[in-house]
């Protein structure tokens, strides 16, 4: 947090406690923190603030600082450090941080929280408000309860303020705008002014009322030229491991990548081109190198990764290992689109603000046609089709991971895996205007004539568990047709 002194100096000057600030001397009671995180969370959000405050050292009658010999740090709850036992507690939205500042020659400790993001922040699976200067049970006020939910349902992640109260020439600097403006292929400004207005309209910093400059989360997100220069979003990096052989018991390399999605886009694709094994093949005279996994499909699956994880999930952000036979792209948050629908159904991301900026950066299309590239691609270099697996957690905690495959002899490819690339062969086929038949999925998997009954197998098998339906069912079976069991 930036100007920590001038904070709490604005606080004391309150001349009671509000919903969005709480003074304590030294009361490092556990539950009582956990319980005001969740209430001043919560309150923050219905009173429209970026975040609410308790302050430790300051008198709680007089707003007088008296310090306090406490140090967070070092308090422990059982055997757990107090921040890392409030993390487990509370839900996975919400957002905090202690820092320590020095006034008067003495120690102050400062919680910041911020506000509470598409749902309720909950302390032991209750959530709680602040009425007046006092933390409650918010079930205990359906008023205030359906007040709340009706901002949360109006808040959007990023919208909010990364950094704030800072000067333009400060609000600028951590962004590497020079990068916004070449991939947006038009001549930058030779004022700061001039920048600040195009930025501005992008919603990549925000004007304040007091004449100062915020950076919004999706501004940092995208243009950061250090994301730990945002604490807020430090933990949304994206993290690339790669393993020796098929599991994760060796680990040959782990990278954080530093730069925001949109500047650092094209180099996180270089890096992990370079990590994946590649084997050699000659065309004509020439030896050239063949990457075992389609370089589209790879682009792909980490665009969608960036773009649709859930934000709300704090601590946890995209990660992608890459393995001797396959790359897993994981992201925190479900999908919006049931997954079985995700070839046909129109576009939807959670985050809307930061996909159509990426789209106008060129990073990412929203006309929903990554995923039939991506299957596509798959198909050419007849490669089983990517698997989707949803990690559930809760009703709207979890993480998607992707796993992208190289090659793998048809009779080695498990039962499940053969179904799922039927089907999305099926839907290709269905959206493109043809249809699935023996032959087309013979050639998709680059198999021989004599193994057309393997093939027929397949099919049934995924008629008979609710994933195709014959085009028209009274045909010969030598000509049958089949479509997906939604067309």
């Amino acid at each position: 947090m930036e100007n920590l002194a001038l904070l709490v100096e604005k606080m004391c000057e309150l001349t009671n406690e509000t919903p969005w600030c709480e003074f304590k001397c030294s009361n490092y009671d556990a539950d009582t923190i956990g319980a005001n995180i969740s209430a001043l969370a919560n309150s923050a959000a219905l009173y429209e603030k970026s975040y609410a405050v308790m302050i430790w050292g300051i008198d709680d009658v007089t707003h007088e600082i008296v310090g306090t010999d406490i140090n967070q740090h070092s308090k422990l709850v059982g055997n757990q450090e107090l921040e890392s036992w409030l993390r487990n507690l509370l839900t996975k939205n919400a957002e905090f941080e202690f820092q320590t500042v020095k006034m008067d020659n003495k120690d102050i400790v400062v919680l910041i929280i911020y506000k509470a993001v598409n749902q309720t922040v909950m302390f032991k699976k209750t959530d709680y408000i602040r009425i007046g200067s006092y933390t409650k049970k918010l079930s205990e006020y359906p008023s205030v309860q359906a007040r709340l939910w009706d901002r949360l349902r109006s808040v959007r992640y990023e919208e909010q303020l990364a950094k704030q109260d800072l000067p333009l020439t400060d609000a600028l600097k951590p962004l590497d705008y020079p990068a916004y403006f070449d991939m947006k292929q038009e001549p930058q400004p030779t004022s700061s002014d001039g920048i600040a207005h195009y930025l501005l309209e992008e919603g990549i910093i925000a004007a304040q009322e007091n004449g100062r400059f915020g950076i919004t989360i999706m501004g940092a997100l995208l243009l950061a030229r250090r994301m730990d220069d945002f604490p807020r979003i430090a933990r949304k990096a994206v993290r690339i491991i790669q393993y020796q052989g098929s599991n994760r018991l060796h680990m040959l390399k782990e990278d954080v990548r530093i730069q925001g999605y949109a500047v650092g886009f094209e180099e996180l694709i270089k890096y992990i081109e370079a990590l994946i094994p590649s084997s050699d093949m000659i065309q004509g005279v020439l030896r050239t190198k063949r990457p075992p996994f389609p370089l589209l499909a790879i682009r792909e699956i980490v665009a969608n990764a960036l773009i649709h994880q859930d934000f709300s999930i704090t601590g946890a952000g995209p990660t992608i290992e890459i393995f001797s036979n396959r790359i897993e792209v994981t992201n925190p948050g479900l999908p919006l689109i049931e997954v079985r629908r995700i070839i046909d159904n129109p576009p939807r991301s959670r985050n809307e603000k930061l996909a159509t900026l990426m789209r106008r950066l060129r990073i990412c299309e929203e006309l929903g046609t990554g995923w039939d590239r991506i299957v596509i691609s798959c198909e050419l270099d007849q490669l089983p089709a990517p698997q989707i697996d949803l990690f559930e957690d809760g009703a709207s905690e979890g993480a998607t991971r992707v796993t992208l495959f190289s090659d793998i002899p048809f009779s080695n490819i498990p039962p499940e895996h053969k179904l799922w690339s039927c089907y999305l062969h099926a839907c290709i086929k269905y959206i493109e205007g043809a249809h699935l038949t023996n032959s087309s999925l013979r050639a998709r998997f680059g198999l021989k004539d004599s193994l057309s009954g393997s093939i027929s197998r397949l099919i049934r098998d995924a008629v008979a568990q609710g994933l195709l339906k014959p085009l028209e069912p009274n045909t010969a079976p030598r000509h049958m047709k089949y479509i997906p069991f939604w067309a």
